[in-house]
């Protein structure tokens, strides 16, 4: 009698997962305008600030985590995974989501965002993310629904998740912070991505944004430059020209004093 498999690894072949035509990869749950706008926003900053270099990333919104093949996915917000690359044929069945088998490790980053009490961010969903092995779990709460503050980072520890006591990544090399002002002409505290400099990551509007101000700013100097420089220039001619007219007024005088008989020129 072949015994029936109860448990598998995270990295299960994909022999061990059920008919891959009856898993559920979509489903078409709504979600809210803010948590939309989050999610891009940490999206296209990461994108930004990786697109071109050397480090090979996907970061997601809302794509199924699939961890084991006896449990449901995780729909984390925002997935981070370092070091892989999505594949060709997005369209595959085991393409259209996050299985950890497929991509060799399980992702580095889960960020969830509360926007109701329906989630589980705080409750089951601890279990689930150690289980799946991500490295650090975020809960981001707007409004403080869960009476636990706004921002909550979480690293795993062994089997355990152990809240962090500061906002740094290691191995991410990234920090996350509320940052309160404008995305896309909404103002808000939003989560964003900091740099080791504790600079936050910019978006694409705000890169171009910033690059405008500084041409502006170079051409408004290169403009005070050019004034500065006329100016010089004209106080250079109006010196030039004052020293030809006392030249030309002392010739005048001395020319005056020859017609008289006196000699400019001779001392006393």
């Amino acid at each position: 009698m072949v015994r029936k498999k109860t448990s598998y690894d995270p990295l299960s072949s994909p022999e061990d997962w059920p008919n891959i035509d009856s898993i559920v990869t979509e489903d078409n749950e709504p979600i809210d305008i803010f948590s939309e706008k989050q999610q891009r926003f940490l999206i296209t900053s990461l994108y930004r600030l990786w697109r071109g270099h050397s480090k090979s990333f996907i970061a997601l919104v809302n794509v199924g985590l699939f961890y084991l093949p006896d449990k449901p996915p995780l729909v984390p917000n925002v997935l981070v995974s370092l070091d892989v690359k999505l594949p060709d044929d997005l369209w595959h069945k085991f393409n259209r989501s996050y299985f950890v088998f497929q991509y060799g490790k399980p992702p580095e980053v889960a960020i969830e965002i509360v926007s109701n009490l329906k989630g589980k961010e705080a409750g089951s969903k601890f279990k689930d993310y150690a289980q799946a092995k991500v490295r650090y779990y975020v809960i981001f709460d707007p409004e403080n629904q869960l009476k636990k503050g706004e921002l909550r980072i979480y690293e795993l520890h062994n089997t355990d998740y152990i809240e962090k006591t500061d906002s740094w990544l290691n191995g991410i090399e990234l920090g996350l912070t509320l940052w309160e002002g404008y995305f896309e002409d909404k103002h808000d505290t939003w989560l964003r991505w900091y740099d080791i400099d504790n600079k936050v990551l910019l978006t694409g509007d705000e890169n171009a944004k910033k690059e405008r101000l500084a041409k502006e700013q170079a051409e408004k100097q290169a403009e005070q430059e050019r004034l500065a420089k006329e100016q010089a220039e004209k106080q250079a001619e109006q010196e030039r020209l004052a020293k030809e007219q006392e030249h030309q007024r002392a010739e005048r005088l001395a020319a005056q004093l020859r017609a008289m008989g006196i000699d400019p020129d001779k001392e006393g």
